[in-house]
């Protein structure tokens, strides 16, 4: 990366260096073409590793900020989850990626922050808040937007305060299947990490906040291979279950790779919703305090 600094290695459970500021936001990303055009943004940064995970810092619209690609599902963004708060101290930890709509309203494309997480497995609800934080809207390039989708209260556009996520343990590749999730769970969006992160952040005493991208809409069917793409394994393995893909359904070709292509947009317009979020934090104590604190923990 741009302006690396130094490599250090962090074991689970261990302090950061004495002389290494606590970051203000903690990012867990699911999938790296969800990170890259944020990590584009950063300035004086630096890699990081722990168990496996390479974490990185730097510095995004005047905050100091740390993240990682955990892997797609619950346990990954829960190991990934701790092991940032471990080690970089943050004040306020961010589910940061894609979802699939389950309201018919959510265009793809567009950046939405929503003010709870549910889980499909019949966990408690977790708020995902946080004061002072600015607005968000569909990529310049991308669907027409439905309008700016407020991460705290407003009266503006979508009231992120009406939307809820459901995170689930696998892919939601139908029209069906999205509709029936939808009415048992009365969520508007879903992911298979924000909940998993949230628990974490709670039990650290740590606020948790979702910005997702609407990548496949209420009514789009994904390719029946993505599930398999998706899961944590080697790069090896995922190129051999591509090319297998490939040749048991010579369409997915094509299929994949135009979700590949809306991939890279998708990503452009998180890392400006996450700029944007990060540009309205609210100077307060809790924010700027010594390094170490957070909001709720001295």
């Amino acid at each position: 990366m741009a302006g690396t600094a130094a490599v250090f290695l962090l074991m689970p459970n261990t302090q950061a260096p004495p002389t290494q500021a606590a970051s203000t936001v903690g990012i867990v990303f699911a999938m790296a073409v969800e990170a890259d055009a944020f990590a584009a943004l950063a300035r004086e940064t630096m890699e990081l590793s722990a168990a496996g995970l390479v974490f990185s810092e730097g510095t995004v619209a005047g905050r100091r900020v740390a993240w990682c690609v955990a892997g797609a599902g619950a346990e990954a963004a829960q190991r990934a989850t701790r092991l940032l708060i471990d080690g970089h101290r943050p004040r306020l930890i961010l589910s940061a990626g894609f979802a699939g709509g389950l309201d018919p309203a959510l265009v793809r494309g567009t950046a939405v922050s929503p003010q709870q997480s549910l889980t499909s497995t019949g966990g408690p609800p977790i708020a995902c808040t946080a004061t002072g934080q600015g607005s968000l809207s569909t990529a310049p390039d991308g669907p027409s937007p439905i309008g700016p989708v407020p991460i705290g209260p407003s009266s503006t556009g979508i009231q992120s305060s009406d939307l809820a996520i459901v995170s689930v343990d696998h892919v939601v590749a139908t029209a069906a299947a999205k509709r029936a999730l939808a009415a048992a769970s009365g969520a508007s969006l879903v992911d298979m990490e924000t909940y998993a992160v949230a628990t974490v952040a709670q039990a650290a005493g740590l606020k948790c906040v979702s910005i997702r991208v609407i990548s496949d809409d209420s009514s789009q069917e994904l390719p029946r291979e993505i599930a398999a793409l998706i899961q944590p394994q080697s790069g090896m393995r995922r190129l051999g279950a591509a090319l297998g893909a490939i040749g048991r359904r010579p369409r997915a070709a094509v299929d994949m790779w135009r979700l590949w292509e809306h991939a890279v947009v998708d990503g452009r317009t998180l890392a400006r919703a996450i700029e944007t979020f990060l540009e309205g934090l609210a100077a307060t104590p809790s924010a700027d305090g010594r390094p170490g604190s957070s909001p709720d923990r001295p």
